[in-house]
């Protein structure tokens, strides 16, 4: 089955998920962060059918979230490296992991995020480079962009319109 692209989306969620893909591909990111690299190495850990997982990491790396790299002449065999691009989706992963964490009974947690040097726990929390304040749904908004258009500015708007009360 064909799955839609988002890649002309205007919204940046959007795009983003069309780079990243689907599930299978948010965790073998996941497994990247932990150090995995090497395709027998990602099946082991996800139990993934070979097909699916190189499906995946083909479209990781065109996305340029991983670099193939030979590691073995023969047989030729590849270990995938994150990118910087790859790198940057580390705080995707980890809101992900803490909503998750969140909305999972206590007794069927089996990770929990840490301090690498104390080992001390972590917790994640969404807040503005530029300021430190918490991004919360009630201070956050979206704004127009330099490629916005009209259907932009009007979906702004009327969001703008929503959370003031005002009919629009």
């Amino acid at each position: 089955m064909q799955r839609t692209s988002f890649s002309q989306f205007k919204c940046p969620a959007a795009r983003a998920l069309d780079s990243v893909g689907d599930w299978w591909s948010i965790l073998i990111l996941r497994d990247a962060f932990q150090g995995l690299s090497r395709f027998d190495d990602f099946q082991k850990s996800l139990g993934v059918a070979p097909n699916i997982l190189t499906r995946r990491l083909k479209h990781l790396t065109d996305q340029g979230l991983f670099e193939r790299r030979l590691y073995r002449q023969r047989p030729a065999r590849y270990e995938y490296r994150l990118t910087d691009k790859g790198r940057d989706f580390f705080p995707v992963l980890m809101t992900l992991f803490s909503w998750g964490s969140r909305h999972i009974p206590e007794e069927d947690l089996a990770y929990l995020l840490g301090d690498s040097a104390s080992g001390e726990a972590r917790e994640t929390v969404l807040v503005d480079a530029r300021t430190g304040q918490e991004m919360t749904p009630e201070n956050t908004s979206l704004l127009a962009g330099p490629a916005a258009d009209d259907e932009v500015h009007a979906r702004i708007a009327r969001m703008r319109a929503w959370y003031l009360g005002i009919d629009a």
